[in-house]
């Protein structure tokens, strides 16, 4: 993705670049970086400049990649009913019902309802959400987007719903009921109502320092339609008087290669389903939930894994799972292992496949990842919302399952290439604070350093879309950067007590970071570019 773009100069802040841990300018040119250093010499690129930024001490970094998102359906959360915010069932209907009462949308969406903060424990029902509603159509999802209640006028407009397993009479629809309401809602929903949602998202990515996203589409997601939408949305940005919009790289969920590869996607990957959800008692564990009489499910075996890998490998596409439980993983470990067999593992690990969340995986089980070159794209807000010992993973499982779950540390000593993401909209657009999260695990021993967790939020994103030349602020790298208001200091940040204490000492030359202490505010996003595009500004924040 290469256009003509201006040439920019910012100077007078603190560059974040491997080749020089001094450098206070960048220059960036059609698209590149061309130059870092310091502000003596950025004197010589001033004249021929477009535009000359003043940073005033501000913190340019590479800009973000979110390895794991869904465009379309984070539009609907910003647009819909928020209800993360509800503290019971009774304060959830007032809440539908006032929205209810404004709504003019086809369909009421409402996202984030947590069935486990509210003292009843439990759902609301269909019944309730007709009378809050007054009758019309409402489609309510988890927050974790894997089970959902539906209204009686929904299910009357997709009627395949109550007859799909995972339909429980109540309303709530999860397994082939969520997905066959999903595929109902697409069609409920005007086009021009994706497009404004899935442009609101992209927007909302650049204003949180985000240039790349990784869209996980699939057929019981979103239709295969979003991709024409996200391509004419790149083609419109970027002109003169527009803004640019992120990168993003496609994904398609789905058993079907050759679809994957005419929809350009970069792998027949992403949300193509192993499990479910922890939230949702969805994923497949070996042993029951502590919570339920039911050990989830299991939507893929092994030898189906292993013939999705196969012919994805042999496609020269990505082949990637959703995985969550342990069971789910024993199952993609095994398929890994048996495509290994048949094709030879030095072509698995140039296939450089990928999963998303691999929440429970055991030591011995990340070695084989490790060995085969497979990236864990995991989302660390997931232990910051839900870990910890009164969490939601404690509850559903206990807490000595749970305690070593989103195993960031543990896979990187074995190996496994980490990309970060939000799974939005199920965690948002907040990149600071998922580093922070994995640097500050409710586990210690699942901590990385900050610098890891930045490197996998960046130059990880880039290298899980088999992309190698991003991520990093240097000679001949995509000029894809951001600009940070910083509240507190930049240091070098190891909150682990066991790293070694010299990368912390000035001399050492270790570029630096904000500050990401829990108890600290955390940085702002002034400026994102795309390319050496401007995707984002903040008005009168810079000259």
């Amino acid at each position: 993705m290469t256009r003509t773009s201006p040439r920019l100069l910012l100077r007078g802040g603190y560059v974040h670049t491997p080749a020089d841990p001094h450098a206070s300018a960048v220059c960036v040119e059609a698209g590149e970086v061309v130059w870092t250093g310091d502000d003596d010499a950025a004197v010589h690129f001033a004249g021929g400049a477009d535009r000359v930024v003043e940073l005033e001490g501000r913190l340019v970094t590479p800009a973000f990649v979110d390895a794991h998102a869904h465009l379309a359906q984070t539009g609907f959360a910003a647009s819909g009913l928020d209800l993360s915010v509800a503290t019971s069932v009774p304060d959830a209907l007032d809440r539908l019902a006032g929205f209810a009462r404004t709504s003019t949308a086809a369909v009421i969406l409402g996202f984030g309802w947590d069935e486990t903060t509210w003292p009843e424990r439990r759902p609301l029902t269909r019944a309730e959400v007709d009378r809050a509603t007054g009758g019309r159509s409402a489609f309510l999802s988890r927050v974790d987007v894997h089970s959902a209640v539906a209204s009686s006028a929904f299910l009357d407009a997709c009627p395949d719903v109550v007859h799909a397993e995972g339909y429980d009479g109540s309303g709530l629809v999860a397994r082939a009921a969520q997905d066959a309401a999903r595929r109902g809602l697409a069609r409920m929903v005007p086009r021009t109502d994706r497009e404004q949602a899935i442009r609101s998202a992209l927007e909302d990515a650049a204003r949180h320092g985000i240039g790349m996203v990784h869209e996980m589409g699939a057929p019981h997601i979103s239709p295969p339609t979003d991709f024409e939408i996200i391509a004419a949305l790149a083609a419109w940005g970027g002109r003169p008087g527009r803004p640019a919009v992120p990168e993003v790289q496609r994904y398609w969920g789905s058993q079907d290669v050759e679809q994957a590869r005419e929809l350009g996607c970069t792998g027949a990957a992403g949300d193509l389903c192993v499990d479910g959800s922890i939230g949702s008692r969805t994923s497949a564990l070996h042993a029951p939930y502590a919570d339920a009489d039911t050990c989830g499910h299991l939507y893929l075996d092994a030898t189906e894994v292993t013939e999705h890998v196969v012919a994805c490998t042999r496609a020269g596409l990505q082949a990637g799972f959703h995985v969550i439980g342990d069971r789910a993983v024993s199952e993609v470990v095994a398929g890994l292992r048996a495509a290994a067999d048949r094709l030879g593992t030095a072509t698995v690990v140039q296939g450089r496949h990928r999963l998303e969340h691999v929440e429970m995986a055991c030591p011995e089980e990340m070695a084989v990842l490790g060995s085969l070159g497979v990236t864990a794209s995991m989302q660390p807000q997931f232990d910051g919302y839900w870990g910890g010992e009164r969490g939601l993973y404690a509850q559903r499982l206990g807490v000595e399952r749970a305690r070593p779950m989103n195993a960031f540390a543990s896979m990187s000593r074995a190996g496994v290439p980490l990309a970060f993401g939000s799974d939005s909209p199920v965690t948002p657009f907040d990149p600071w604070a998922a580093v922070r999260a994995a640097a500050w695990h409710r586990t210690e021993a699942e901590r990385v350093t900050v610098r890891a967790a930045f490197n996998a939020s960046t130059r990880g994103g880039w290298r899980a879309a088999r992309r190698d030349e991003g991520g990093v602020v240097a000679l001949g790298a995509p000029a894809s950067l951001a600009v940070w208001d910083v509240p507190g200091d930049l240091v070098v940040q190891t909150p682990d007590a066991r790293i070694a204490a010299w990368s912390t000492d000035p001399r050492a030359g270790v570029p630096q970071l904000p500050d990401l202490h829990p108890d600290l505010d955390l940085p702002t996003c002034v400026l994102t570019l795309v390319h050496g595009e401007v995707a984002f500004e903040e008005s009168g924040a810079l000259s």
